[in-house]
């Protein structure tokens, strides 16, 4: 794709039904001289395939990613594959992956025939306790262009489950079926890409096959479709969208997993009011007074990475910026083989990788070591915290309740600039580690 005029805004290759003009306006420009280029990109290859991470690095990290190219760059920010590796390396990599993927979406369709059916469940086709429903009407409901025969009315939709017991785990799924659809539904349908059926079923399938392999964290509502949605823009196979977002959930994964004591995103919060204690002690303890200590306003932020605050295109670039910062060159050694790069790294402590392949962001935790924590805290509880320190004194002035803080909170919506966002993250971060380091002094 060629340029287009100089200071292009993100959302203007990412076309919006015209109905649909309400919400946060783009205010990231895509520059000439800043952006990552297709021709810089393809320019940061060895004629074998060897990827130069640290100047696609620091590019990013000034301007973003061109869209015709955001899909691939995605692919190594999230982990899918080693910069190291050559273009043959990569392909049969991709080849097996595509494999693998088509056997787990061949098992998710032989416990439901809707999986690959490109039909969504919008209603229950099984009870809690796994017995099919056969009311015509609820699965009519599920899928309205298509009358059930009678055949699938007593297995839920999948033939070869007649006369089988399904155990707890096979229940579990096909119950979160219906929970996937409802929110695939309502996923970006802002954008003309969601006017085509396919795409709305290419997601469905997706988490759905996801949530079969995932047996730990399965499907949660709150979030994974609007992580999982823009990867299905940009990667047209769909095995290789699968892929991305599986890698994009071994970052996130932690913050789905809830028990009935906690939520799975609440060492974030318990990190982002650490943070916030430390940079403005006023502001917590305002907080902690309107009984906010909690943090629990700020999950949504976490938890979708800042969809609802920011505009598609903006928010892709915030996206990317993130992983930019917080890029560390064994991110796929880690993924792919976590026992062989442990070891690899107890081998290798006195072998110092060259620091330009980290992200800005990570080579500050590399710098200061583990002083403050015994795990570096992630580049998002910083986004959060500079949004909180933005909007300090509005919050000291005139919140009186959480019902206050959470007001003032939405209202950041389309008022968000993810640019200096991330700017203003990185600054909150290395004060934060100047102040925690001079306390363990």
């Amino acid at each position: 794709m060629m340029w287009r005029d100089s200071g292009v805004p993100a959302d203007s290759f990412y076309e919006a039904r015209t109905e649909c003009a309400e919400g946060p306006k783009s205010k990231f420009k895509i520059k000439a001289g800043k952006t990552l280029t297709a021709r810089r990109w393809h320019a940061a290859f060895t004629p074998e395939g060897c990827l130069d991470i640290a100047s696609v690095l620091s590019r990013i990290q000034r301007g973003g990613v061109h869209p015709s190219i955001r899909g691939e760059v995605w692919e190594f920010l999230v982990g899918c594959f080693d910069p190291k590796s050559t273009f043959d390396e990569r392909e049969q990599l991709r080849q097996h992956r595509r494999v693998q993927y088509a056997r787990w979406k061949e098992v998710c369709q032989e416990l439901d025939s809707h999986v690959g059916s490109g039909r969504i469940i919008t209603a229950p086709v099984i009870t809690e306790d796994g017995q099919p429903i056969q009311d015509p009407l609820v699965l009519q409901e599920a899928n309205p262009s298509h009358i059930p025969s009678s055949r699938e009315q007593a297995t839920g939709g999948s033939e070869s489950n007649i006369h089988v017991c399904l155990d707890k785990q096979i229940i579990e799924w096909k119950l979160t079926l219906h929970q996937i659809g409802l929110d695939v539904l309502r996923t970006d349908r802002t954008l003309v890409f969601y006017e085509k059926k396919e795409n709305l079923a290419k997601l469905w399938d997706i988490l759905a096959v996801y949530a079969w392999i995932d047996k730990d964290v399965g499907y949660c509502q709150g979030g994974m479709s609007d992580l999982c949605s823009p990867i299905i823009i940009l990667l047209e196979d769909e095995a290789d969208a699968f892929w991305c977002f599986e890698r994009l959930m071994r970052k996130l994964r932690g913050n789905f997993r809830c028990t009935e004591r906690s939520v799975g995103v609440e060492n974030q919060l318990q990190s982002l009011a650490s943070i916030t204690q430390v940079l403005d002690p006023k502001l917590h303890q305002h907080l902690e007074t309107l009984g906010g200590g909690d943090y629990l306003f700020a999950v949504r932020m976490f938890m979708v990475l800042f969809r609802r605050e920011l505009s598609f295109g903006d928010s892709l670039y915030l996206w990317e910026m993130m992983w930019a910062l917080e890029y560390y060159p064994d991110m796929f050694s880690m993924y792919e083989e976590p026992e062989l790069a442990i070891e690899k790294n107890e081998t290798s402590k006195g072998k110092v990788k060259s620091i330009r392949q980290f992200g800005k962001f990570e080579r500050e935790n590399i710098k200061n070591g583990s002083k403050g924590s015994e795990t570096p805290l992630p580049i998002t509880v910083f986004l959060v915290a500079s949004v909180l320190k933005e909007k300090s004194a509005k919050l000291l002035q005139e919140a009186r309740g959480l019902d206050d803080v959470v007001k003032i909170l939405n209202d950041v919506s389309g008022d968000l600039d993810a640019k200096k966002t991330c700017s203003h993250a990185i600054k909150l971060h290395k004060k934060y580690l100047k102040m925690v380091s001079k306390s363990f002094k």
